[in-house]
């Protein structure tokens, strides 16, 4: 029986660890994008294990020493009672008095262990931040330096760790003193009932044997208070993530996007990273459907900053954003984001296969469809040079491929989507010249059809564009062509003329 008990135990707990993980993840990895770009990852992961790992600790704590201590201690009062009913009220209050004293002090160190499991996913973000920057930290030669912060880090939570210990301490001293006070009593209570023959010889034996048990209980209860207590605190920083609201949220009466042309508008558009930093001040800017459109201007003007509203990892503080007359505020992200394919200047990869990177684009693809999106995106070549092929493992964020590589997989991600709307990071920035070459041949094709927005750093490559818009100042200061903004001056022949200048003058130099 104790077996299949056990099994049904192991069942139940492995059943609910699973679905509390798997629930914890989806509301995670739901934040939005400010939450993660100011959480450590590795932090993060620590505290969703913590936090699964804590229900397992609490689970085994109530059920297999909580209840079996509690029947055990009920029973030792029950038959105190029998045996003389002044005994068994003494013992229970005794009970009461020794759970309360350890209750209180549990609650009073808690403050400790909450500072102690802050400080391990500190030690834990330490150490992911130093593994997934490994390559920097040899370049510069950083080993000694990082090893120092990361002892620092461990310091601070020995420290914690010995403080919070300690505090137990007390419990233990104040368990004892208890435990002597009530030896007393029970023992002179005991005598003075013998006197009077209420009691016999073999009842002091009787007690004592009970009162052993029971202090072995009380004591394994004692220790499995600390773990319970120190479960809460592990699982309190997850707790902290789970109640707090998602930055990006649906509204109640959100609708799929519908995409019939792409039409984008932008509507007096106000955003600020904080209050003391406006990005976008009343931007106003239409699409066309099926226009390409380049964006350009100096570093900070905020051409990132109008693509990652469009695809609402930030919300407008005023105005609004319309895509084919539907305000993006008031339809779902996940139908946004379906109907728009982006390709990042610094694209990062699954630790997956390449196949599997690919298909992310779409992942009802077939691996016939995946493959003739790599031909387009001229990721086939080298693909097909490696030794396990689509099936090759590209390493933590794609480490394994080169900067070119990586971006020719995000642009056959992109080609695979086949979204109506196309948003362009400066696709090309990370290949040689012949890569260049091949892929703004199959972005053309990729174009056709679409709405295309493109984040240009390089002036050369979008000189072909239908409309160039300049930003400065979070505002729209001119647009055109690539000659009738040249044939304008301001800005863009500036931009122009550096770029233009600085080519000109390697030409010379290589000559």
């Amino acid at each position: 029986m104790f077996r299949i008990g056990m099994f049904g135990v192991m069942r139940l707990e492995s059943n609910v660890m699973h679905r509390i993980g798997v629930r914890v993840f989806e509301y995670l990895i739901r934040h939005s994008n400010q939450f993660f770009s100011t959480n450590f990852s590795g932090a993060l992961t620590s505290r969703l294990n913590n936090f699964v790992g804590s229900f397992e600790s609490l689970f085994d704590t109530v059920s297999m020493q909580f209840f079996p201590s509690a029947l055990f201690v009920g029973g030792v009062v029950i038959v105190l009672s029998m045996r003389n009913i002044t005994l068994g009220i003494v013992f229970a209050l005794w009970v009461m008095c020794f759970l309360a004293f350890q209750l209180f002090m549990m609650r009073r160190n808690q403050p400790f262990r909450f500072a102690r499991a802050k400080s391990r996913t500190d030690l834990n973000a330490a150490l992911s931040d130093a593994i997934s920057n490994q390559t920097t930290v040899q370049l510069f030669g950083g080993e000694p330096y990082e090893s120092s912060l990361f002892a620092r880090a461990s310091e601070s939570w020995r420290a914690l760790t010995m403080r919070s210990w300690s505090a137990d301490d007390l419990v233990w001293g104040g368990q004892g003193l208890l435990m002597i006070i009530i030896q007393i009593v029970l023992f002179m209570s005991s005598i003075s009932l013998w006197q009077k023959g209420i009691l016999g010889v073999g009842d002091f034996v009787f007690i004592q044997a009970y009162l052993v048990g029971t202090f072995s209980r009380l004591l394994g209860l004692g220790r499995n208070l600390r773990s319970y207590y120190n479960a809460i605190a592990d699982a309190s920083e997850m707790v902290a993530i789970l109640n707090e609201p998602h930055g990006i949220r649906d509204a109640v009466t959100a609708k799929p996007l519908v995409v019939t042309e792409g039409k984008i508008v932008f509507k007096d558009v106000d955003f600020f990273f904080n209050e003391t930093r406006p990005v976008l001040q009343h931007f106003n800017l239409t699409i066309r459907a099926g226009e390409r459109v380049a964006l350009v201007g100096q570093s900070g003007a905020g051409k990132s900053t109008i693509t990652k509203l469009l695809l609402r990892l930030y919300d407008v503080a005023d105005g609004a954003i319309e895509v084919d007359g539907q305000n993006i505020a008031h339809v779902t992200q996940e139908s946004l984001r379906k109907a728009i394919a982006f390709v990042p200047q610094e694209p990062v990869l699954f630790h997956r296969t390449l196949i599997d990177n690919i298909r992310y684009g779409r992942r009802d693809a077939t691996d016939e469809e995946v493959i003739d999106a790599a031909k387009k995106a001229h990721c086939h070549e080298f693909i097909s040079e490696l030794q396990e092929g689509y099936k090759t493992l590209v390493g933590e964020r794609g480490i394994k491929l080169s900067g070119g590589e990586r971006q020719r997989v995000a642009i056959a991600r992109a080609i695979l989507k086949n979204a109506r709307i196309l948003v362009l990071d400066e696709a090309t920035s990370s290949l040689d010249s012949e890569s260049e070459a091949l892929i703004q041949d199959a972005l053309k094709t990729l174009m056709q059809g679409k709405t295309v927005v493109v984040i240009a750093h390089r002036l050369s490559t979008i000189m072909n564009m239908d409309r160039i818009v300049v930003i400065e100042g979070g505002t729209v200061v001119a647009e055109g062509t690539h000659d009738e903004l040249l044939t304008q001056g301001g800005l863009y022949q500036k931009l122009w003329s550096i770029q233009a200048g600085g080519f000109l003058q390697d030409v010379d130099e290589d000559a």
